[in-house]
């Protein structure tokens, strides 16, 4: 099985303050066809004007990532944590038994731009925990660079799913292959730029779904930026 998601069919949203593309069904927007893909749940870009931002609001039982492509988020929680992500870090909030926090765009004068995804966890009643870390440009220099796994190797976040997540930024005509292991899927998120999957074209803001298929090829038709998402379909 292979499918795009194009960008252009995502769910929208727009309150002003934020205007945001939903990969899968998302608040107001439901699209029984698009409801995630394996644990994966949750693929919103969202773009939030200077000095706004989600009030405090509560989660459980729900890993959620959150990706900055430009600008800065401030993030505070009910653990006590209170943040500035950036382009370049990535941040894990397990909500588990339950959270609050909010998410402001740290900025006064500029937007700030950032992907949330939420994965469903591999358990609920998990204890709520946070991380935070920097992956500099040069590890994902037309390489598949581990940003989250199920057992935090290789200095990536732990997610408390069996999902791997990887982030690669390819120089025009560089290509990666991606293996697939028997009853795992990938999911391909096109930040920035074009490129091919298994021969299909892509664009900025598609998503790309890989099943019962033995690997992903990818080959960058001009500079490009890409999440990878390699999870159990089982």
């Amino acid at each position: 099985m292979q499918m795009i998601r194009p960008s252009a069919e995502r769910g929208a949203a727009n309150f002003g303050w934020l205007d945001s593309k939903h990969s899968f069904s998302f608040g107001q927007y439901l699209d029984p066809n698009h409801m995630g893909f394996g644990p994966l749940r949750v693929i919103n870009e969202d773009r939030v004007a200077p000095g706004a931002g989600f009030g405090t609001h509560g989660h459980a039982d729900m890993e959620i990532i959150s990706v900055v492509l430009d600008g800065a988020l401030e993030h505070k929680d009910s653990m006590g944590q209170n943040a500035i992500i950036r382009p370049g870090e990535v941040q894990r909030m397990s909500a588990g038994t339950g959270v609050r926090h909010s998410e402001y765009n740290a900025s006064k004068t500029d937007p700030v731009h950032f992907l949330q995804i939420w994965i469903v966890p591999e358990r609920e009643g998990l204890r709520p925990s946070y991380e935070q870390k920097t992956f500099p440009e040069i590890e994902r220099q037309d390489n598949l660079r581990l940003l989250g796994s199920r057992d935090g190797r290789d200095g990536s976040l732990t997610i408390h799913q069996d999902v791997d997540l990887y982030g690669a930024t390819l120089n025009a005509g560089k290509e990666l292959q991606h293996d697939i292991a028997a009853g795992r899927g990938v999911w391909v998120q096109v930040i920035r730029g074009a490129l091919t999957a298994n021969g299909s074209d892509l664009e900025t803001g598609d998503g790309f779904a890989v099943a019962n298929k033995p690997q992903v090829n990818l080959k960058a038709c001009g500079d490009a930026e890409i999440l990878l998402f390699d999870m159990d379909l089982s």
